[in-house]
């Protein structure tokens, strides 16, 4: 154009910006803007619209802001697109009140929203779960006589969907068909997920069946919700026939990785036998399973205590021609020494070892738990050596392992020693280690140093947890300040951290125990008031020091009322 003396219009320039925004090269952009200005060609609403669409989606939120405030200084109006690239821009960077705000000054520019500028707003609404906002939203389309179109009911039924308002979904769904609205496979593919994830998989499969037969090709997200649903819910013959139908029609089948995540799922919930049978499906379909697969089923064994079965599952693993790595050791051994079989998991950690696997901070933090928890701490102290001389990382977890195993095997003496060796190493604490230290000095009867200890927690920017509140309250009563555990508690409660039942419990106890039985009863409400149970510790407590013989029983009516019949109860059982 140049070489033939054809200048450049605004419309070349705005074809090439827009090229270079859509292409994210945003340097060459602005370079070609600012030849634009300099040519002496005014940029318009298309001109800045391809640059604040360019640098939104670059995630550049500043720059769009920079750019609608050129485009306001140079006399050039922002119209309704402008406005829905600055909506999407706060969306993104979790600005949505200014988003919302931008919303409803449009009417102040004379500007009318379009059906884009409510889908906006009805997806942030829909994303924060803002449900109520979001119908309200809807509603009010019709005052600006816009129509709904499928996008706008598919961010409304995915909204209810997520919430878990399955119902009012279905109404949505039904009235956009009523509208003349037909669904598409996004709209399926989010009501199918939904019936799947509620384990509604009949009515999944009758709108899957249904999406077909009205022609809507079905995704593959559909297909791998009801693959999801049938092995959560037991029905691997159903799955596996999905599976296959989504292979004849062209579509990749679901990885391994995605059926990892089920197994994952039903290990956890303690469903092992479930998630081992997804093993024989992945297999029957002319999948490989994977050591992590592998792992997700020992780690489940383990879970469960059926420690045999972890063993067995160790060993198919070798038979499908898998190597154990040293994770897969790692968990074994982890199970091993929880199920309180300490031998059988120095076996296998010697096993590694010959195997030339060289053992991992994990390996070490899972055998030194194990020894201490069986009370080997002798053993669980020549293995920290043995882990410090081979060149191993000793990380917090590993030095709050050997705190607490020290601590709770009596070594506080030791324990004190560790301690002071890495606070003079510069060591950043965790607060678990703080409490164990806390713990510590009580035993050994340095009570300042402990209450010291804790005082200075929130200046080492730390904050302290339930456990650390629980061990300082059991003290300060122990040792009679009652009032000043009870002020103790009510600044945790102003903190944020909430008393479990565990820690009431506790409390109680030891309030009965040094006959403070008002205290007692003020920490019982605070149990019922959390809608907690007292412990059977607590209960026989209470019975052997309220009965008709018990040392207390002329002050039963200082507890709750709830509590002063106690000993009639007793009886009735």
């Amino acid at each position: 154009m140049a070489q033939q003396g054809v200048a450049p219009d605004v419309v070349t320039y705005n074809s090439v910006i827009d090229a270079l925004c859509k292409a994210r090269a945003m340097d060459k952009a602005e370079y070609f803007l600012g030849q634009m200005v300099d040519s002496g060609i005014v940029p318009d609403n298309v001109t800045y619209n391809s640059l604040i669409h360019g640098y939104s989606s670059s995630g550049h939120r500043k720059e769009v802001v920079s750019l609608f405030k050129e485009m306001t200084n140079r006399s050039v109006t922002p119209d309704v697109c402008t406005y829905n690239l600055l909506m999407t821009s706060l969306y993104k960077n979790g600005n949505s009140k200014e988003a919302a705000q931008l919303f409803y000054s449009m009417a102040t520019k004379g500007l009318k929203p379009d059906t884009i500028s409510y889908a906006i707003l009805l997806h942030g609404y829909a994303t924060e779960g803002c449900l109520v906002d979001m119908i309200n939203l809807f509603n009010s389309m019709a005052t600006d006589c816009i129509l709904p179109n499928c996008h706008i009911f598919n961010i409304l039924i995915y909204a209810y969907a997520k919430s878990g308002k399955l119902d009012k979904a279905m109404l949505i769904f039904k009235d956009m068909q009523k509208q003349g609205v037909s669904p598409d496979a996004v709209t399926y593919s989010t009501v199918i997920h939904a019936f799947c994830k509620k384990g509604r998989l009949d009515d999944a499969v009758i709108k899957f069946n249904q999406m077909i037969d009205t022609g809507v090709r079905p995704e593959a997200s559909a297909y791998r919700s009801l693959i999801q649903g049938f092995c959560t819910h037991g029905d691997l013959v159903k799955a596996k026939e999905y599976v296959t139908e989504m292979m004849k029609k062209g579509m990749l089948p679901p990885d391994i990785m995605f059926f990892s995540s089920i197994m994952q799922k039903l290990c956890t919930e303690g469903r092992v036998i479930e998630a081992r049978d997804i093993l024989d499906l992945i297999v029957r379909i002319g999948m490989r399973p994977n050591v992590f697969m592998f792992n997700i089923l020992i780690g489940g064994y383990c879970l469960v205590c059926k420690m045999e079965d972890a063993t067995k599952m160790f060993e198919d693993m070798v038979s499908f021609g898998l190597e154990p790595c040293n994770i897969t050791y790692g968990i074994l051994i982890n199970g091993y020494c929880k199920n309180r079989r300490i031998d059988d998991g120095l076996i296998l950690f010697q096993e590694m070892l010959h195997k030339g696997l060289k053992p991992t901070t994990f390996n070490y933090n899972v055998i030194l738990d194990g020894l201490f928890l069986a009370g080997r701490t002798v053993a669980a102290k020549e293995k920290f050596d043995e882990m410090v001389e081979s060149g191993v990382s000793v990380c917090t977890d590993t030095y709050s392992i050997v705190l607490a195993g020290l601590c709770r095997n009596n070594c506080s003496s030791e324990v004190i020693m560790l301690f002071q060796k890495l606070r003079a190493m510069n060591m950043k604490f965790n607060i678990r280690i703080v409490t164990i230290m806390v713990d510590a000095f009580y035993k050994v009867r340095r009570n300042q140093e402990a209450k010291d200890l804790f005082a200075a927690i929130p200046s080492n920017g730390l904050v302290a947890n339930v456990v650390t509140y629980s061990i300082m309250m059991k003290n300060l009563i122990k040792e009679g300040s009652v009032e000043e555990a009870d002020t103790l508690f009510l600044s945790m409660e102003k903190s944020g951290c909430t008393a479990n039942s565990w820690m009431l419990n506790h409390i109680i106890r030891r309030l009965l125990g040094r006959g403070e039985i008002v205290k007692a009863g003020n920490y019982m409400s605070k149990v019922d008031a959390k809608s907690y149970s007292l412990e059977a510790k607590t209960v026989s407590l209470l019975i052997s020091l309220f009965s008709g013989k018990g040392k207390y029983r002329e002050h039963i009516k200082l507890l709750p009322m709830k509590y002063q019949f106690i000993e009639e109860a007793a009886t009735v059982e």
